[in-house]
């Protein structure tokens, strides 16, 4: 064993002349063991609404997306679409067109409407997107060009005061012609449908108040699109872990006229936002740690001041200062490491008991699930470890240093 460590571990177990300096040692291996245990819980209790809010937002974007690199539509032959079909890792693909439509509903005096993003979709929609597993009521039904139906949101459906599942009557849907024309002709450039609701989708808030499916050849009718023009492709892939190599071959394929984004891109902003907040997590709880460390720089200047005569021997028999440094630094690190440890079995245990036992309730009734999720990280484990061992090294370093500076004498006063 290192020389240095087994005096910094006989310093540590000895009896003390003053009992304060056994209580500040413990009081700052507890301050490390809550610091510790907290930064683990509440980085655990993010990861589970990280991964809850994102497996939410991947149920309504898919693994890829094609868009136009400028405007508004791209086209695509049917050869391009094999092409896009066939490329390796592509799963599925679905075809789509977006516009902003309003949405009304006479319902006898009063008239409810909304403003809501209205996508059409082909038949495979439902196998490259999750919303049709998220029906909360009546049956996923995009109808036909003859016969189009609509699946709303939870929002829009609220906001247009229709049950989809029931209604008998028909929405009006009315839809520009011309996306970017500063003057509208009313009568030739707004379409304007009869449309039966088929479900209702429950995803998540952003979606569920803003969105509406329907038929995707019902909105190229009413749009005018060509046969070949789309606002999109939405694309799932065989392995999502493989998600750049087959980004990288479609944009090779599809050139400059097209852009292709993965999740990531998809939602720039909300993952951009989810990663800020982790770190500001990670440095408002960091500072736990850090209060900590003031009471291990007391709890090592009061043991170095103890320990005068037995650094004046160790000095007498050839010990340089760099070693007594050493001994006082691994002290420090020792206090850490007995608190770090005890920190992450606590951590362990909670959050083990939450995950079997859901002990800690979300209050309220509007959340998907009514209870705190966590999900455990070998990354943070290892990000705390790293950051305990660091301030407790730099808390060690000055009393360390100050000890090993000092001159001692063995001479009785």
């Amino acid at each position: 064993m290192n020389l240095s460590l087994l005096f910094a571990r006989r310093y540590f177990k000895s009896k003390k002349s003053t009992n304060a300096i056994n209580i500040i040692a413990w009081i700052s291996i507890l301050a490390i063991v809550i610091g510790t245990s907290a930064l683990i819980t509440v980085l655990s209790v993010f990861n589970g609404f990280e991964g809850l809010v994102k497996s939410l937002y991947s149920s309504f974007y898919t693994d890829l997306k094609v868009l136009p690199a400028t405007g508004k539509t791209i086209t695509l032959t049917p050869q391009q679409l094999q092409e896009i079909k066939s490329t390796p890792g592509v799963k599925n693909f679905s075809a789509v067109i977006e516009e902003k439509a309003l949405l009304k509903n006479n319902d006898g005096d009063k008239d409810y409407q909304n403003v809501v993003v209205l996508k059409g979709v082909d038949d495979n929609y439902q196998y490259v997107s999750g919303v049709a597993q998220h029906i909360v009521a009546g049956n996923y039904d995009i109808g036909t060009l003859d016969t189009p139906r609509i699946v709303l949101g939870a929002g829009v459906e609220g906001s247009l005061n229709v049950q989809s599942d029931r209604n008998i009557f028909p929405l009006t849907v009315y839809l520009p012609r011309k996306g970017n024309t500063e003057q509208i002709d009313v009568v030739n450039d707004i379409s304007s449908n009869y449309i039966n609701t088929s479900s209702t989708f429950l995803i998540q808030q952003d979606f569920d108040n803003k969105y509406a499916i329907t038929n995707i050849d019902f909105m190229r009718d009413a749009l005018k699109f060509k046969t070949d023009e789309y606002s999109g492709l939405e694309i799932s892939l065989n392995d999502i872990d493989k998600t750049d190599d087959a980004k990288r071959s479609l944009k090779n394929f599809l050139r400059d006229n097209y852009k292709v984004l993965d999740k990531y891109e998809q939602n720039k902003s909300l993952y951009s936002v989810m990663n800020l907040e982790r770190w500001a997590i990670y440095g408002v709880l960091s500072l736990v740690l850090i209060v900590a460390a003031f009471t291990m720089i007391g709890a090592l200047t009061m043991l170095a001041l103890e320990k005068q005569k037995d650094i004046a021997v160790l000095h007498a028999m050839g010990a340089n200062r760099s070693f007594i440094q050493k001994i006082f630094l691994k002290e420090g690190v020792l206090l850490a490491f007995i608190g770090g440890v005890a920190g992450m079995l606590l951590a362990l245990a909670i959050i083990y008991a939450q995950i079997n036992f859901k002990l800690i309730k979300l209050e309220g009734g509007s959340f998907l699930i009514n209870y705190f999720p966590v999900k455990l990280r070998l990354m943070d484990f290892t990000l705390v470890g790293i950051t305990v061992f660091i301030i407790a090294l730099i808390a060690s370093w000055f009393p360390a240093r100050k000890a090993a500076s000092q001159e001692f004498s063995l001479r009785s006063e």
